[in-house]
């Protein structure tokens, strides 16, 4: 597995994966435009240049397979007060078709590496508190759950440190 910022041509694969799993409101771009636009913020987020209030400098990385992109991850530099609450460093999401193989296990952990080489030490992963399959998998990669946290709209999160080496 590789994590690569998308291309040009990953649009297809991308937006077909965004509709899919809005349906678990889960949102995979996290962004909304013509392709050329949300390229554009990824790349912004990326560099941290003219970013939106709440908005932290954040590497939105594509999980490739044998060419095939099975995923997407969004890996935050820093913390804001929500982000510390509920959010995390990292979102990940893996497509249906794509679930039980390890993959999300692959995405957290090369996700946790690269915030290590950022100076990052010790790593939020936040979850639904019914989503049993992230918190699996965020106890694979380390995850030592500190608490369960209500949210105004929904689901309590699940808050898990991984610390980073």
């Amino acid at each position: 597995m590789i994590l690569r910022p998308p291309r040009p041509d990953d649009e297809a694969a991308l937006r077909r994966m965004h509709a899919e799993m809005a349906a678990e409101h889960f949102d995979v771009l996290l962004a909304e435009g013509t392709w050329d636009e949300i390229l554009a913020e990824i790349a912004r987020e990326a560099a941290g240049t003219d970013l939106p209030r709440g908005r932290v400098r954040a590497d939105f990385l594509v999980a490739e397979v044998d060419g095939e992109v099975v995923g997407r991850v969004s890996i935050r530099h820093s913390l804001t007060p929500f982000l510390h609450d509920i959010g995390g460093h990292v979102g990940y999401g893996v497509a249906p078709e794509h679930r039980r193989r390890g993959y999300a296990t692959e995405m957290l952990r090369l996700s946790v590496e690269r915030l290590a080489g950022l100076g990052v030490e010790e790593v939020l992963v936040t979850c639904d508190d019914d989503n049993r399959g992230s918190a699996k998998v965020i106890e694979a990669c380390g995850g030592v759950l500190e608490d369960v946290r209500p949210v105004p709209y929904g689901v309590p999160k699940r808050r898990y440190w991984i610390t980073a080496r």
